[in-house]
């Protein structure tokens, strides 16, 4: 190749269209190294199916200061996700939208494909919790997403209690008991079999258990053999 050096260190080369630029002119913004090697590690832990969308995703949550897609740690094994669903791709969404409340459908189906959930899966749960409206309740939604990925009523609540708890992770996962007694009084009512009764007395027994832990009740306390069955 023929090369000639220009004005400035550049080194033209007239075997090709361009310059040619000298090492010691590459400036490589400060902060790209630390960016590029967070976004590795949060590919890493999140594992997501499509990466051109879940990256495009990462990246404009970040421009816009919001939570972006990312999983707390990696899951094993990779391949166990129903509809794109986990543990910890629910953890991940309930990080971005718990916050708000109450949540658009519309905003909601875009988080859900960005985490790479089968949108015929968020259908399928929005009908089973009766959610037809244009907003709905992320706590209610989360719990019925638990109840997909478990085989009973009371594990279904376990792993509810272990995403809504701020508690840290493998602790006593204790979450208010106004907020367990809405969430399972909405799942017996959704499950169809236990009843109002069964409801008020497995209520009454966990209020008693709350009075010893600041209000709170966890897995600890409603799985405990004196608690009263949650499903029938």
């Amino acid at each position: 190749a023929t090369v000639e050096r220009a004005h400035g260190g550049i080194i033209m080369n007239t075997d090709t269209e361009g310059p040619t630029y000298c090492a010691e002119q590459v400036k490589i913004p400060p902060h790209l190294p630390d960016i590029l090697k967070e976004f590795t590690k949060a590919a890493i832990r999140t594992q997501p199916l499509d990466v051109l969308e879940w990256s495009a995703a990462y990246f404009e949550a970040l421009s816009k200061g919001e939570v972006p897609p990312v999983k707390a740690r990696l899951e094993q094994p990779l391949g166990d996700r129903r509809g794109g669903l986990s543990k910890g791709v629910l953890a991940m969404l309930h990080k971005q939208l718990g916050p708000q409340g109450n949540v658009k459908v519309e905003d909601l189906r875009e988080k859900w494909k960005q985490a790479g959930c089968d949108l015929s899966k968020l259908n399928e749960l929005l009908s089973l919790g009766d959610m037809s409206s244009a907003v709905v309740e992320w706590n209610k939604l989360l719990a019925v997403s638990c109840t997909s990925l478990e085989t009973s009523l009371p594990s279904a609540l376990k792993l509810l209690c272990e995403i809504l708890s701020l508690d840290p992770e493998g602790s006593a996962a204790r979450i208010p008991l106004d907020q367990f007694h809405q969430l399972y009084k909405f799942l017996a009512t959704v499950d169809g079999e236990v009843s109002a009764d069964q409801v008020e007395a497995v209520m009454e027994f966990l209020t008693t258990e709350s009075e010893r832990h600041g209000g709170m009740v966890g897995p600890k306390e409603f799985l405990h053999q004196k608690c009263p069955l949650l499903d029938a």
